[in-house]
């Protein structure tokens, strides 16, 4: 069992966590979430040791071996294989002993050790590891050095796994992972045998591996037992019986207030107003549920949206080099209405398709055709380095608003989420979240008809994916998406590709059957005759199809509520410029018929906004039964 009692800590003199403490039973297998910067990853580096609490103490049986992914990942001349197989220390320095050992009862030590802890079967088990996340035989013979540092952070989190720790301390692991080897390990951690703690933001992980969410909030540690759903569930129950026991507690105090407040003073009611005082300190109060607000998404919905197909491909081919295409025999077409993610390993070209598509790359060979006027726009997380780093995001803005008055500017920048106090922050001072926020809006500028994300997740926690999830349902153009959350996939695309074999094809079957092809299991048998069903009882291209005509039905109504929401900012500004008038003195003194008349204006614009606030209201509960229907 780990225990934690009592933890507080600093970081730069901000605290952290605050007399922390929680209890994971051996064999846990327990997600720790919470906001970004709330101090999870400060949690893991007391757990190691390599930083010193204020106060508090980390307790772990004797003995316990504590493995944590390397922060520098390898980079030698040592083939992958023999760099996973040296992370079990005990298993090479046996190895090592046996080959000069020459006393008989310390060669039968040394080999009964190596039998017991499997010793032998090791390569077999480091190949297997590295094979699912992502290395064939032959790479996994090649040296490090000829990986690029993505792919080196996969060998580091082999040779984590492979060594087995006692507790296994993984810090967002799936954010160099592909989707093929996130549902790998997905599956590996849980199966794992011992006690593992892991960060991350995925929500389909934290549902299929772990059994337990620890939540960091307001400093504070909390066990749940369950996934992320469960995990929610409870959350939102406590909180509200929180709130309850917050109202009536409020109401008892209130009371008792009441009848001090008007008896203290009074003889006959001294000794009773007193037992109320005391009464009342003892009840102490219930604290209020914190809510952090999540700052939303916004894609600029196309002005038009060119008719279908917006991209035909037939027979293309494209790569890096000429005669060296990366994928050929392609033959695709893309709607206006489509929602697609992309399937398959990386290297397999998946980032390179996106390139295509957006226009980075040319065609090797094969036709192209595009639709007159058709915009893109592209988001890949490399992109994080062409942000200037000493630069805000109102002076990212500004340069593809150079006309624009101040104000407008700004307005822009909070559309893409970052909170007023972040807009005037130099881009490498913001989080790799707030920086992923400012590069989805630049590449969102002109309002696309096609949106290209290509990990788009990396940075964001799980209420900002949330967000990001509504803001792409809601998002009228067409999207193409690279991601390994599964959970985002399901919630905004319809259509699968999956680019394998040096081409890109259609994927009939869900993510489910994907995942079956990935973790093992028989290949799900083709049947034509048979297509797959929704949960609507829908065919693929059935759901796909009601999906488009919902949005486009749709349609309508959401530019009813965009333009209630104009009218309501601009009748704020005018009853904000009518205030500032009104506030002066002398317009009453020098001219009161104009104070009067701007009074009647002042109150006819309050009756104007009321009634837009009311209607807006209306149209976005229709909008809302109508999206969930």
């Amino acid at each position: 069992m780990i225990t934690i009692s009592g933890l507080s800590a600093r970081i730069a003199g901000r605290l952290l966590l605050d007399n922390a403490s929680v209890s994971l039973p051996s064999g846990t297998k327990a997600g720790l979430v919470g906001r970004n910067g709330a101090g999870k990853s400060t949690l893991f580096r007391i757990i190691t040791g390599d930083l010193v609490s204020e106060a508090g103490s980390v307790s772990l049986p004797k003995n316990a071996r504590i493995g944590q992914v390397a922060q520098e990942a390898p980079g030698t001349d040592e083939p992958l294989i023999e760099i996973v197989l040296a992370a079990d220390k005990e298993r090479a320095a046996l190895l090592q002993e046996a080959e000069t050992a020459t006393d008989p009862h310390r060669i039968a030590e040394i080999q009964t050790r190596l039998a017991d802890i499997g010793a032998h079967s090791a390569e077999a088990r480091a190949a297997s590891i590295l094979a699912g996340l992502g290395f064939d035989h032959e790479a996994q013979k090649r040296p490090a050095k000829s990986f690029s540092g993505g792919w080196r952070m996969r060998v580091a989190l082999a040779a984590v796994l492979f060594s087995e720790p006692d507790l296994l301390l993984l810090d967002e692991p799936t954010n160099y992972l592909d989707l093929e080897g996130t549902l790998w390990l997905e599956d590996y951690v849980r199966r794992y045998p011992h006690t593992v703690l892991i960060i991350s933001h995925d929500r389909d992980l934290l549902n299929t591996a772990v059994n337990a969410i620890v939540h960091l909030d307001q400093k504070k540690l909390t066990f749940y037992r369950g996934g992320y759903d469960q995990f929610e569930r409870q959350k939102a129950e406590a909180d509200e019986l929180q709130m309850k026991a917050k109202a009536k507690n409020e109401a008892a105090r209130k009371h008792l207030q009441s009848f001090i407040d008007r008896f203290k003073a009074k003889a006959t009611k001294a000794r009773q107003a007193q037992s109320r005082v005391k009464a009342l300190e003892r009840m102490g109060t219930v604290a209020a549920v914190i809510e952090d607000h999540v700052q939303g998404f916004t894609f600029p919905e196309p002005e038009k949206q060119p008719a279908s197909p917006i991209v035909s491909i037939s027979g293309g081919a494209v790569g890096y080099a000429p005669g060296q295409p990366i994928l050929k025999r392609m033959n695709l077409r893309i709607d206006n209405d489509d929602r697609i993610a992309l399937l398959g390993s990386n290297g397999n070209g998946k980032s390179t398709f996106a390139k295509f598509i957006s226009g980075r790359l040319k065609a090797d060979s094969g036709e192209v055709k595009t639709a007159p006027g058709l915009k893109i726009g592209f988001f890949a997380q490399h992109q994080l380095d062409d942000l200037v780093p000493t630069q805000s995001a109102v002076e990212h803005v500004r340069r593809l608003m150079a006309d624009a008055p101040e104000a407008k500017v700004r307005a822009r920048v909070a559309q893409m989420g970052l909170a007023t106090e972040k807009m005037d922050t130099p881009a490498k001072d913001l989080s790799g979240g707030e920086k992923a926020r400012l590069l989805m809006g630049l590449a969102a500028f002109d309002a696309p008809n096609l949106l290209i994300l290509d990990e788009p997740t990396n940075h964001l926690d799980i209420d900002s994916r949330r967000a990001l999830i509504e803001a792409l349902n809601d998002y009228q153009g067409a999207v193409i998406l690279i991601s390994h959350d599964r959970h985002l996939i399901e919630a905004t695309v319809d259509r699968l590709w999956l680019v394998k074999d040096g081409t890109v094809t259609n994927f009939d079957g869900d993510l489910d059957e994907y995942r079956t092809l990935i973790v093992g299991g028989p290949k799900p048998k083709e049947d034509k005759a048979r297509p797959v069903l929704s949960d609507d009882g829908l065919s693929k291209a059935d759901q796909r199809k009601a999906n488009a005509d919902r949005r486009a039905s749709l349609a309508p109504l959401k530019k009813k509520i965009n333009e209630v929401e104009a009218l309501t900012g601009k009748l704020e500004k005018q009853i904000q410029a009518l205030d500032t008038e009104l506030a002066d003195p002398q317009l009453y003194e020098k001219n009161p018929g104009r104070a009067a008349q701007k009074a009647k204006e002042r109150s006819d614009a309050a009756d104007r906004l009321a009634a837009a606030e009311e209607h807006w209201l209306e149209l976005s509960s229709e909008y809302e039964e109508a999206m969930a229907g």
